[in-house]
């Protein structure tokens, strides 16, 4: 087998574990936060326990990029997945929320092992094979997503939350050591330069049309978080009752992971064929059209479908921003540059549930489809336009 294709098959277990792990341990912790005996303040210790990591992990990333330019992409997978096999581990024994919170913040300081893998399938791959490596790592996350409640509420309905949070830990732990053993990083040059976060975006600053991928990752994470908070609090409503609304809400939020593992794929196909940045218009356009389709449905069974097409356009996105910002950046530079637009991810999922709660509180929740729908589209729009621009500046200059 050939050494892109092996890296790809051991990094896309690798990442379906990482994501099937995180979703084992973190949908649970408010849960948790009862079960150790947590009884006033449960929503603010929610709160603190989601964005503590995200806002860590903004702040942390571009450092871990950096040093995956000097050491190389894999030494950091492997940092990446032992401090997750830590952390998890050692979430089975905590005994108060302030624990929780201590390890939540570790993680966002010192994981990363996703955006290292993308890091490093995006340095390795034949260049005509990219869109579609990237797009598969992507079915690896959506497929881990989808398994990792289940997995993760069938151990801890067997045994409990802890022996549920461990074996996330251990599941991490193997994958890592198929990294150390199995994956091989043949394309690294490691960059002369000091490594330093400000180093980075100073970097980054001459490179406009990385600074615009940024920009849209930015927009997309916040675009779609908006609806994080409402959602499930819709489905309820759809539902008609809680007890119903709970096996309906785990059916709705896994049509978007189903969706993307059809399909994604063959989105990446066909990104190395037409470009990364026509995907992602097409994929922007079909998430805002998408949203905005949700909102005259008031059953649960056309919703959901319309859920399912939503994501079927959707998972294009993610996998194109990534490949943009492949075809952005040099080679020795890729490591930060995957590291800062993960800062952009990260920040964007930290203020989206705050901008979409606030207009759900304010208005109502179909508001907020009404709002993520046209900040993707918006998104969407300044893509096209930059792709316009591009054109027009190559057309002058030919």
């Amino acid at each position: 087998m050939e050494v892109w294709k092996r890296n790809l098959v051991i990094l896309w277990i690798g990442s379906f574990i990482t994501s099937a792990s995180y979703s084992m341990v973190i949908p649970f912790l408010p849960l948790f936060m009862l079960q150790i005996g947590v009884k006033e303040n449960i929503a603010m210790w929610s709160g603190l326990l989601f964005s503590a990591s995200f806002l860590a992990g903004a702040i942390a990333t571009p450092y871990w990029g950096s040093l995956a330019d000097k050491y190389g992409r894999k030494p950091m997978i492997i940092r990446a997945g032992f401090v997750l096999f830590f952390v998890y581990t050692l979430t089975a024994f905590v005994t108060n929320p302030y624990e929780l919170l201590a390890l939540r913040i570790t993680q966002g300081l010192l994981s990363g092992y996703i955006p290292g893998a993308i890091a490093l399938i995006g340095t390795n791959t034949p260049e005509t094979k990219v869109g579609y490596a990237l797009a598969m790592i992507s079915t690896a996350t959506s497929s881990g997503g989808i398994m990792g409640p289940l997995l993760g509420g069938g151990i801890a309905k067997l045994f409990d939350n802890r022996v549920a949070f461990a074996s996330g830990g251990i599941m991490v732990f193997f994958s890592t050591l198929l990294v150390v053993f199995w994956v091989k990083e043949e394309k690294f040059i490691p960059t002369k330069e000091r490594s330093s976060v400000f180093g980075a975006w100073k970097i980054a600053a001459t490179n406009r049309p990385f600074l615009l991928v940024l920009v849209l990752t930015l927009l997309t994470s916040l675009s779609v978080m908006t609806i994080e908070p409402v959602l499930p609090l819709y489905i309820v409503e759809l539902g008609g009752t809680v007890k119903n609304a709970s096996l309906l809400a785990g059916i709705v939020f896994s049509l978007v992971g189903i969706a993307s593992i059809l399909f994604a794929p063959r989105w990446g196909k066909m990104a190395d064929k037409i470009g990364f940045r026509t995907i992602l218009i097409v994929g922007l356009l079909g998430g805002g059209l998408g949203n905005l389709a949700q909102i005259p449905f008031h059953e649960i069974w056309g919703f959901s479908i319309v859920r399912f097409i939503y994501g079927a356009f959707f998972c294009a996105v993610f996998p194109a921003l990534n490949g943009l910002v492949v075809r952005s950046t040099p080679s020795e530079f890729r490591g930060r540059a995957f590291g800062l637009n993960q800062t952009a991810n990260q920040l964007g999922n930290m203020l989206g549930p705050l901008v979409g709660g606030a207009i759900g509180a304010v208005y109502t929740v179909h508001s907020v489809f009404w709002a993520t729908g046209i900040l993707l589209l918006a998104t969407m729009g300044l893509a096209y336009w930059s792709k316009a621009k591009t054109t027009a500046i190559q057309t002058t200059a030919g």
